[in-house]
């Protein structure tokens, strides 16, 4: 970490081409989730594509019409923001990359502090780190030796959109819950609990809630398993465990031998204890325990999908009474890892195309209105039939059996 720390604050012409680089704009990691993000591969389609640009940039075209001359990166930025001010498509981010592609080695890290020049040749437009295309130059704040450099890059979107759904929503099948622990009683007289409460959970014979040396302690509360139905086929695509709140283990379940008065004994089982840390909504008796889900550090690079993808809304996720969504929302699709879905896949939202009557006809024909595009949204976690999207731009609210289609 230290030897990283050297290279980014030592010589800015030998390190800087190497550590950072346009293309960040776009590629960069999502949610800076610690040195993973300089791993994310490149794909050979992705090379190819910005090869094709890099010897003259790329048509003027294809600039956003207020795409600024210089822009200095500063905190607060998104990736996702920065390349909406250079590109009308922000998902085609190796075309940008392509701008600057001889400088570019390490294509997934921007950090507050460098600046950003457009330049215009005939036509076409190159991105440079350094005036007239030199060596790049990078300004970084200063910051302890014993940081990871890459917890300075830029979020692709802002954390606290998405950092929430990492944890909370989760597809299980019907038995599931079914046969998870469950809260069975309280320290405290009444049922209703909340953040700081004691309360005493029961597994299965089979499967009692037990602690072992090196397990995770962590545990999250769920409730009313919600059957998600293809809205086209019907069929039921999973199960949506309702998140009430997370709760980490103090004691795990035991047995008591106790003399039942006539000279012998009696076993009676202990339930766990568990101490809830912190709550959506209120915790009720019967609700169900899942060890808190892994945090996964996923680099989300926006892209297209290589394969045509036509998805139907199936849910908003935490509005069941409200029937449209909204821009920094989430809906849940019915496409998930078994077509081909993946986090960081652009994909553009349509209206649904109402079917009304044609007051102009004197036989009141029904007709069906086409469907418009309506915004644009990210595919950020999947499951095997259902994938979970943050509505990045939103003009009319997204409701359920509105289409996903590849960016437009």
């Amino acid at each position: 970490m230290r030897e990283k720390m050297n290279k980014l604050t030592g010589s800015a012409k030998s390190c800087a081409p190497r550590m950072v680089g346009t293309l960040a704009l776009i590629a960069g990691t999502a949610l800076a989730f610690g040195a993973q993000a300089q791993n994310y591969p490149v794909t050979p389609k992705q090379r190819d594509t910005a090869q094709q640009v890099a010897s003259r940039g790329v048509p003027l075209s294809e600039l956003a019409s207020n795409a600024p001359d210089v822009y200095v990166v500063k905190r607060g930025d998104t990736l996702w923001s920065i390349s909406g001010l250079y590109l009308l498509k922000p998902w085609r981010w190796p075309e940008l990359w392509g701008m600057n592609l001889q400088t570019i080695r390490n294509p997934h890290l921007i950090y507050p502090g460098q600046t950003l020049y457009l330049e215009k040749v005939d036509g076409y437009a190159r991105l440079s780190t350094s005036r007239g295309g030199g060596s790049d130059v990078v300004r970084v704040s200063p910051r302890t030796r014993t940081d990871s450099v890459s917890t300075s890059a830029l979020p692709t979107i802002p954390q606290h959109l998405i950092e929430p759904f990492l944890v909370e929503p989760e597809v299980v099948s019907d038995k599931t819950l079914e046969l998870a622990p469950r809260i069975v009683a309280s320290a405290e007289t009444r049922q209703i609990l909340g953040t700081g409460d004691r309360v005493y959970a029961r597994g299965s014979a089979s499967q009692p809630l037990l602690t072992e040396p090196g397990e995770d302690r962590a545990y999250r509360i769920f409730r009313n398993a919600i059957a998600l139905k293809d809205p086209e086929t019907g069929a039921i695509l999973g199960y949506e465990a309702q998140y009430v709140g997370r709760a980490e283990i103090v004691r795990g379940e035991s047995q008591e031998v106790t003399p039942d008065g006539k000279g012998g004994t009696h076993t009676d089982p202990v339930p766990a204890t568990l101490d809830i840390v912190s709550i959506k909504e209120e915790v009720r008796f019967g609700d169900r325990l899942l060890p808190l889900a892994t945090r996964s550090f996923v680099n989300y690079v926006p892209h297209a999908p290589l394969d045509d993808v036509d998805a139907r809304v199936v849910s908003i996720y935490g509005s069941a009474a409200v029937n449209y969504a909204g821009q920094n929302q989430v809906v849940s699709i019915n496409r998930g890892a078994n077509d081909g879905l993946e986090p960081g896949m652009i994909l553009t939202v349509l209206t649904k195309g109402e079917r009304i009557r044609d007051k102009t006809d004197d036989s009141r024909t029904m007709i069906k209105l086409p469907s418009e595009a309506n915004g644009m949204g990210m595919v950020f976690r999947t499951f095997d039939n259902v994938s979970y999207v943050l509505l990045l731009q939103v003009r009319n609210g997204v409701g359920v059996g509105d289409r996903l289609v590849n960016p437009q």
